[in-house]
Formats: C-alpha cells, structure tokens, sequence
C-alpha cells in the first residue's frame, strides 16, 4: 500500500484506526517506546481536541509530534493551517504524503525536521503567518520540557493546549499548597492560566499505553510577569525551592543566595516569612524574592538551568 490515502466516510479528511495502521504497515514503521509515540486512532477524540483547543478557520497551529497525522489533519479540517515539528526521520517523510493524499494544499502546511527542544525558529504559514497556538500530543518523557520551552522561545504562542500523562496535567495545573504542586507548576504560571480540560481515554490510542492521558489548557498572560532576566532569575529561585521542597525557604536557599542567613534576609525584604515551604509559595511570591534577591547583591545565582524542573 501506498502512503496516500482518501478521505474517509462523510468526506471527513481524518484518519480511522485503520486508516492509521494501513499507513504505517506501508511505510514499514511502529510506534517507538523510546520516544514516546503513542497515537490517536480516533477520529472523535481527534474532534474534542480540535474544539477544546478553541481553533479556527485561518489560525496558525504548531504541533509538536505530530505521527502519523491524526490531530493534524482534524486541525487542517478545522480550517487551521498547521507548522509541525517531527523528530523522527520516518514519520516526517510519511506526513506531506499523507497529506497530500488527503487534499490538503501544500500551502497550509509546514514540517521542520528536528527536536523541538533545539528549535529557536518557527515557520510562518503562506496565508495565516506564524503560529498563535499550541496544540499537541506530546511524548510523555519530555512533554514539560518542551511546554516550557516552547513557551520561553515564542511569545506569540498565546495559547497552548497539549495531551500529556494525566499526572503532568494534574501538577501542571496545581495550586500552591497542593501536594503535587511543584517547580512546572510555579513555572507554568509564570506564563499563564492553567486548566484542566478533560481525560482522555487509554484505548483511543495505538499502542495502548499504561498510564491514563489528559489535557491541559494555558492561556498566556496579556501581559509578562516580569522581563526575561526576571523570569530566569525566578526560575532558579524555584528550582531552588523545590530541590529541598521539605525544607524551610530560608534553609532551602541556602545555596542561591550564599548562606541560609542572606537567604532569610532576602526572602523576609520580599514579605515573605523565612520559614515558609517553596510549596506555598504563588509564582508572585517567587518573583517577588527573585527581585528582592538581584537588588540585594546584583543577582543571586544557583546555577543550573530553567528546564522542565
């Protein structure tokens, strides 16, 4: 069989679980456990995605991973155009056929073959420009790193709604003084409002995975909370704070700000009591301590970085 296919019952463009096997026997590919593919093989799902990610007619889309095409072409059908990065070498040769095969014009998509995580330019669409929103189902063993990431690198994404493992969703959305709230859900608010948006069925995917699947909607603040140099800085407050979540801020900042002593010092200059725990601390309250911190002594420093956490 070929790579191309039709369209399918109803003149609906999108891929049956059929249509998906078909697919990759002829391509001669498998779902990769190392990589985390597990696809989507139902068009309904699909359709749910689509509408609770909000797209419309003439929106640019990015999607992360996109496989075998299930969710861009719902996305396509939905009147979206779509900017796609796929790191494997075999889907994203597969992925303009299939298209293609579909009907879609080459015009309302783009495909960069390469990891997410080292992408630091989009694709602008020939008609609907640069992409404004997110939507996705991530790889579950680097679904928060890239969240961020792409968050971080590209202001005009003002929306993201992404499939991930159903706990990633619960921590990502989690509040302060939450149990699972930690480092991604203090930084995930840095960009915005977080919310659950439904659980996703195990066996609407190919293969079917272990774990039960979610998605999460993020609607990016109007305005930034703070300036780039800010938001790093906070970060590594934050990776701080929750290296030693059980410890007291003042104790677990030991090591940012110098002594636990200079710890307490900032922390207190921020309103903040000393002996408070990272995880009752609101991303306010973090940057809040980042600032106090940088005019104390020009910018404390934990080293480290401001991924996934």
């Amino acid at each position: 069989m070929s790579g191309d296919a039709g369209t399918g019952e109803s003149g609906s463009i999108l891929l049956s679980g059929r249509d998906i096997r078909a697919l990759a026997e002829g391509a001669g590919l498998s779902p990769s456990k190392q990589r985390g593919q597990n696809f989507v093989v139902d068009p309904n799902t699909v359709r749910v995605i689509v509408e609770r990610a909000g797209v419309h007619a003439g929106e640019a889309v990015l999607e992360v991973g996109p496989g075998l095409g299930s969710l861009t072409l719902g996305l396509l059908e939905a009147g979206a155009d779509v900017a796609a990065i796929e790191l494997d070498r075999g889907l994203a040769d597969l992925l303009p056929r299939t298209l293609a095969g579909r009907g879609v014009d080459e015009d309302r998509f783009r495909l960069v073959h390469a990891d997410a995580l080292a992408v630091t330019e989009l694709p602008a669409l020939p008609d609907a420009g640069q992409p404004t929103a997110l939507v996705a189902n991530l790889p579950y063993n680097v679904a928060t790193p890239i969240l961020l990431t792409v968050l971080e690198r590209f202001p005009g994404i003002e929306r993201c709604l992404v499939m991930v493992q159903s706990e990633v969703v619960d921590r990502l959305a989690a509040e302060p003084g939450s149990r699972v709230y930690g480092a991604p859900s203090a930084k995930a608010a840095w960009y915005g409002e977080r919310e659950h948006a439904g659980r996703i069925s195990r066996r609407v995917f190919w293969p079917v995975p272990n774990v039960d699947s979610a998605l999460v909607l993020l609607t990016r603040r109007a305005e930034p909370l703070g300036t780039e140099d800010e938001r790093a800085l906070t970060f590594r407050v934050i990776d701080a704070a929750f290296a030693q979540r059980r410890k007291m801020l003042r104790a677990a900042l030991a090591g940012w700000a110098g002594s636990s002593a200079r710890a307490g010092e900032i922390i207190a200059s921020a309103g903040i009591d000393p002996t408070r725990r990272g995880e009752t601390l609101a991303i306010e309250d973090f940057l809040a301590v980042a600032r106090a911190g940088a005019e104390g002594s020009d910018g404390a420093d934990a080293g480290g970085g401001d991924g996934g956490g």
